[in-house]
């Protein structure tokens, strides 16, 4: 879904900060994705220190471009994690889930996955009112196609419909 967003953001918006504001005020699209990236990473090292990170994004230099890339790497580093959580297979590499120092660790499962969905959409939700905020409204497609589910399975070759 952060793909869909990032595939249709106007680059003029990137960097844009809102009216009124100045740099340290506002944030920029690219200190909601940067940022999200390296939360992800922070979960990976924390939660299975077995798999290989991608590179962190600098939110003050990184480019659309480089965020959809380190987006997609840290995105299959999450499944290959979450896979193996919610597997019915054992013996568990990933036995807690960390999200970052300012937290107790939780038991890894279930409540892990719905976590990292609940902010991952939360930020979503914040660059979708930012760009609309800056004068960049995303095309219907990607604003509202992050909600058609059934569209975005097909899309990733499931034959059935979610479940």
């Amino acid at each position: 879904m952060n793909q869909l967003l990032l595939e249709h953001l106007d680059p003029r918006a990137w960097r844009a900060s809102p009216e009124g504001k100045n740099k340290r005020e506002g944030r920029t699209l690219a200190a909601i994705f940067a940022p999200l990236h390296n939360h992800r990473l922070s979960w990976i090292e924390n939660s299975a220190p077995y798999l290989k990170c991608p590179s962190p994004l600098d939110r003050a230099r990184c480019t659309i471009m480089q965020a959809r890339s380190a987006h997609r790497q840290s995105a299959a580093r999450c499944l290959d994690m979450l896979k193996e959580v919610l597997s019915n297979r054992g013996p568990k590499r990933v036995t807690r889930f960390s999200r970052g120092s300012w937290a107790p660790d939780w038991p890894a499962g279930a409540t892990m996955f719905c976590y990292m969905f609940a902010h991952e959409a939360h930020h979503r939700g914040q660059a979708i009112v930012l760009a609309q905020q800056l004068g960049y409204k995303l095309p219907d497609k990607a604003a509202y196609g992050i909600w058609r589910w059934e569209k975005l399975w097909k899309q990733c070759g499931f034959k059935a419909r979610p479940r």
